[in-house]
């Protein structure tokens, strides 16, 4: 007897919204399904602490390079300011990630070898050469002490700042996430943009509205990069890039929007005269940036959960490469 396939079966004659022999997923409407309706991939097991740590790393690397543009141009208010913005960042940022690593001596074992196919690896001597360089030359700075040291670690932490600034984009987007690796062209470009905007806004909050104009610039210059690369983002990423409008991602991503352009707007309307403005207008830039790390990190576990986000983009790459799922021969 000829067997009767449902309407809507795939090519194994697999109804719809069940797994093929080898693990491929079949589609029941707009729902993606995988084995008992569990996710394909693994959510990132990070805590709180890495997206906290997202933002205190670009804070750090960027107000390094800020503290050396200022004293090039003879703004010593400013490049002071952003020197110990820096120091502090860098302090804080380690103590970040052994806390998500749950041992200290985890973060010393990635510091055995030098891998320069690992992000991971990469960016632990970043930071431990930054932070080292950083707060060397802020305490040199306070105790008045051994100038041409402190120029020459000054020197060290501005060059590894872009470094330290950048690198965590490219970490996330070298995993299975999907969001994360699919964005992997933006993502170290909006890490970088993020990391300027609160490294200008920072500072600006610790100084007087006439030292305050290339932070206050360097702040809404931020802001707009990362926004419109934000955009362009989530426009390319097509229908995975959905996840940033919805749940807790999509709060966060209109919270980050809200307090950044609304930071930005204030600094450079009232900042030039006003000592509150500069106060409240770099208080809302960084939290802002603060939100973009967090709405990026709840995007990509987001995306992790939904098969259909792990599913969709590999079928895509395959009909642009020509070729199709390997499936079982009929008996």
């Amino acid at each position: 007897m000829r067997e009767e396939l449902h309407p809507l079966s795939d090519v194994n004659g697999k109804p719809p919204g069940t797994t093929s022999w080898d693990g491929s997923i079949t589609e029941a409407g707009t729902e993606m399904r995988s084995y008992y309706g569990r996710p394909v991939i693994k959510e990132p097991v990070w805590t709180w602490e890495i997206p906290a740590y997202f933002f205190t790393g670009g804070l750090a690397g960027a107000s390094a390079v800020l503290s050396t543009a200022a004293k090039l141009t003879g703004n010593e208010p400013l490049s002071k300011r952003a020197l110990y913005i820096g120091a502090v960042a860098d302090l804080v940022s380690p103590a970040l990630l052994i806390s998500d690593l749950g041992r200290p001596e985890r973060f010393h074992h990635m510091l055995r070898v030098v891998k320069i196919t690992s992000p991971m690896n990469v960016g632990s001597w970043v930071l431990l050469v930054s932070g080292g360089a950083s707060n060397t030359a802020a305490v040199l700075e306070l105790l008045g002490r051994l100038k041409p040291v402190k120029l020459l670690a000054g020197a060290v932490s501005s060059l590894a700042g872009p470094l330290l600034a950048t690198y965590t984009g490219v970490l996330i987007a070298d995993t299975a996430v999907p969001v994360w690796h699919e964005g992997r062209r933006e993502l170290p470009w909006i890490f970088g943009a993020s990391a300027m905007a609160s490294a200008g806004a920072a500072a600006s909050v610790f100084l007087r509205p006439e030292d305050a104009g290339p932070a206050r610039r360097l702040a809404v210059a931020g802001v707009l990069a990362e926004g419109a690369l934000m955009q362009l983002m989530e426009v390319r990423l097509g229908k995975i890039g959905e996840v940033y409008r919805q749940g807790a991602a999509g709060k966060l991503s209109w919270a980050a929007k809200g307090l950044a352009t609304g930071g930005a707007a204030l600094l450079a309307r009232r900042g030039k005269r006003s000592r509150a403005a500069l106060v409240l207008g770099g208080a809302m830039v960084c939290a802002g940036e603060m939100c973009l790390r967090w709405a990026v990190f709840k995007a990509g576990l987001q995306s992790a959960r939904d098969p259909k986000y792990v599913v969709e983009p590999q079928r895509e790459r395959a009909d642009r490469r020509g070729t199709k799922a390997t499936t079982k021969p009929d008996a």
